[in-house]
C-alpha cells in the first residue's frame, strides 16, 4: 500500500511531524510565515491530507485543486478559516486541537490582566529607556489592583471556565455572560453569577473575551458597549480579533472610557504599524501568543497529527469538527493506512 502524502503549511513543535512522518510521506512549508496563496494550491494538489493553521484558508477554491483530499486537521481552536460546510459536502474529514491549549490560554488572560492592571509592560520600556531616575517614589507608575475585583467573563466554555478557576485564587467576584446559561448547580460549582451583557458591562473591573469567532460575535465590544464599562476597567481579548472593534476600542482609549487593554489578537495581523492601538502607553498588545507555552503548542501539534492518522486509518478522530462528514464519505472509504 503506498504511504498517504501530507502537506503541512508549517514547521510545528515535536513530536507533530515526526509522527506522521513515521507513516507517510510529508512536504513541510519550511518558511517562517504562511505560504503564499499560490503555494499552497500548489502544494496540496495531489494531497492525502493536509496539517493547516488559522493563517490558512480552505475553501472550495482549494478543495478543487485537492480532489483527493481525504482529512484538514487545523493546529488550532478555532476553526472559521474552513469553509466547513464544503468540506462535508466534499467528504473531507476536518480535525482541530480543543483542550489542550485551554490553560496556557487563560493563564495568559492573567498575564494580560496582571500586566495592563500594574503597567508592567509601561514600567518595563520606562526602566529601558532611561528613565528610571529616582529610586522609589510613593507615586511612582501606580496601578491597580487585580486581588478582589469584578471580572467579568464573556463566553463560559473550556477557557472561560478557566479564567473563573484561577479568578478564585485572586478572590474576584466572578460574573459571566454566555449565550448558553448553565444550571444553578454548576454556576454553584464554579463560583460565578450568569448576568446579562449589559451588567455584566457595567459591574466588571476586568472584561474578559472568550467568545469564539462568529456572525453573531463579530463587533459584539462595538462603541455602544464599551461606553457601557467602568472608566477604571480594562478589557482583554485572548479570542478572536474579529470580536472587537478596534477603531470603537482605539476612541474609547482615547477619550478615557476605560483604564486600558491587554490584546493578543486582532482584526489584521500581524498588526499594521501605523495601528493607532500601538499609540497607547495603557494597552499591552502581544502576537497572538495566548497558547504559546512549548507544552500547550507540542500538544496541539501532537494532537493535529493524530487527527490525521486516525482518519486515514479509518478510524474516528479524536477532535473532529464535522461528524456529519460519515454519511458523506464513510471511514472505510478514506482508509489508507
Amino acid at each position: 500500500m503506498n504511504r498517504p502524502s501530507v502537506y503541512a503549511t508549517r514547521r510545528i513543535p515535536s513530536p507533530g511531524l515526526e509522527l506522521l512522518s513515521e507513516r507517510c510521506d510529508v512536504l513541510v512549508h519550511q518558511e517562517e510565515g504562511p505560504p503564499r496563496r499560490e503555494e499552497l494550491l500548489q502544494n496540496v494538489r495531489g494531497k492525502d491530507a493536509l496539517l493547516c493553521l488559522l493563517t490558512d484558508k480552505i475553501d472550495a477554491e482549494l478543495l478543487d485543486t485537492a480532489p483527493t483530499l481525504k482529512v484538514v486537521s487545523s493546529l488550532s481552536v478555532g476553526f472559521d478559516h474552513v469553509d466547513v460546510a464544503e468540506c462535508t459536502k466534499r467528504g473531507v474529514y476536518v480535525g482541530y486541537t480543543p483542550g489542550v491549549l485551554t490553560e496556557a490560554t487563560a493563564d495568559f488572560t492573567f498575564a494580560l490582566m496582571l500586566a495592563s492592571a500594574r503597567r508592567v509592560a509601561e514600567a518595563d520600556a520606562y526602566v529601558r529607556e532611561g528613565k528610571w531616575n529616582i529610586a522609589w517614589g510613593p507615586m511612582m507608575m501606580l496601578g491597580e489592583d487585580v486581588n478582589g475585583k469584578t471580572i467579568g467573563i464573556l463566553g463560559m466554555g473550556r477557557i472561560g471556565k478557566a479564567v473563573a478557576q484561577r479568578a478564585k485564587g485572586f478572590k474576584m467576584r466572578c460574573i459571566y455572560y454566555d449565550a448558553f446559561r448553565a444550571s444553578p448547580d454548576a454556576e454553584k460549582e464554579m463560583g460565578v453569577e450568569y448576568a446579562p451583557l449589559e451588567k455584566l458591562l457595567a459591574e466588571s473591573d476586568f472584561v474578559t473575551v472568550h467568545v469564539p469567532a462568529a456572525k453573531e460575535t463579530t463587533g459584539m465590544i462595538n462603541e455602544e458597549r464599551l461606553k457601557m464599562m467602568k472608566k477604571t476597567a480594562f478589557l482583554i481579548n485572548t479570542a478572536r480579533g474579529a470580536v472587537v472593534d478596534e477603531q470603537a476600542l482605539a476612541k474609547a482609549l482615547r477619550e478615557g472610557w476605560i483604564a486600558g487593554a491587554g490584546l493578543d489578537v486582532f482584526q489584521k495581523e500581524p498588526l499594521p504599524k501605523d495601528h493607532p492601538l500601538l499609540s497607547f502607553r495603557n494597552v499591552v498588545l502581544a502576537p497572538h501568543l495566548a497558547s504559546g507555552s512549548k507544552q500547550a503548542r507540542s500538544a496541539m501539534a501532537e494532537m493535529a497529527a493524530r487527527n490525521i492518522l486516525s482518519v486515514l486509518k479509518g478510524e474516528r478522530p479524536s477532535s473532529w469538527v464535522n461528524p456529519d462528514v460519515e454519511k458523506t464519505r464513510s471511514l472505510s472509504a478514506v482508509k489508507m493506512l
